[in-house]
């Protein structure tokens, strides 16, 4: 749906800005609405939960019985006695030849 900007016509005529619909898009809209409403209102009406719902609902249905809640079995913080034990690694070369770095002191 394009805005048209306000603009002055030919003979001079000035138009205001406003908004310009193709062909029958007015009344697809006005169409669509009517719909959306119509759900809106008559969609959602009085619903019940089956046959037999209303004032004697869960009667004569067996009563839930209390389950027992576990209990946690986890002690935190979690330790690992091997890995508190364990020695520092030691740093390993990434390459096997020496890298030369140039210094203005050694002149390369």
């Amino acid at each position: 749906m394009p805005w048209i900007n306000t603009y002055v016509k030919s003979d001079g005529t000035k138009v205001s800005g406003h908004l310009r619909l193709p062909p029958g898009a007015r009344r697809e809209t006005a169409v669509l609405g009517l719909i959306v409403a119509g759900v809106f209102i008559f969609g959602n009406g009085p619903t019940t939960a089956g046959a037999g719902a209303g004032a004697d609902a869960g009667q004569g249905l067996p009563q839930p019985q209390s389950q027992p809640v576990p209990a946690s079995t986890s002690i935190y913080p979690i330790r690992w006695p091997a890995w508190e034990n364990q020695p520092a690694p030691r740093p390993e070369p990434t390459v096997s030849y020496p890298i030369v770095f140039p210094s203005p002191v050694s002149g390369r």
